[in-house]
């Protein structure tokens, strides 16, 4: 028995995958493992940072204000 399955997607699903090929002969896995590939870069990289940067601002609106300097000078 081989190691492959079928899936069921959409054709609206195939025909956007369809327009991604690198080349009109590469295979859908291919293609997505490329868009795997691609998610786990961005994953690490802009997402982290995008949230960090959104972060900061609640952060610093929660940690500056003046209850807590009152607070840590009682």
């Amino acid at each position: 028995m081989s190691d492959v399955t079928t899936i069921q997607l959409k054709k609206s699903l195939v025909r956007e995958l369809k327009s991604i090929k690198k080349y009109p002969r590469e295979t859908y896995e291919e293609v997505i493992y490329d868009l795997i590939k691609i998610a786990k870069e961005a994953k690490g990289s802009q997402y982290d940072a995008f949230l960090h940067k959104i972060q900061q601002v609640k952060m610093k609106e929660l940690w500056d204000n003046k209850d807590d300097e009152d607070w840590e000078n009682a």
